[in-house]
């Protein structure tokens, strides 16, 4: 994964902080494959934003729902393509609207 130059980013111990969790936390959810952080030229872990809002998912859906890490690989999985599937359906609808005005 790229940075951007526009994004922030937070290294590994703030976003540990951020979460409330412990560092290895956040490592063992990328060794799970749940969590993609980018990397610096240095090879340092860099959190944006969006990795906060996912770790704050996972960490709702194991603390407070009882969900074991599979079934967050599975429901973060599922979540994901529905909200690709909703933005390829708002086109869809735009298009529509494009063809009947013509």
């Amino acid at each position: 994964m790229k940075m951007t130059q526009s994004k922030e980013y937070y290294v590994i111990s703030v976003m540990a902080e951020m979460a409330g969790l412990h560092p290895q936390t956040l490592r063992y959810y990328e060794k799970m494959g749940i969590l993609h952080p980018s990397r610096s030229q240095g090879n340092i872990r860099l959190y944006s934003r969006e990795d906060v809002e996912r770790v704050k998912r996972i960490k709702t859906l194991t603390q407070d729902m009882g969900v074991n890490l599979a079934g967050v690989e599975i429901i973060l999985n599922l979540t994901e393509q529905m909200e690709k599937m909703k933005i390829e359906l708002m086109k869809e609808k735009e298009l529509m609207k494009d063809r009947i005005r013509k």
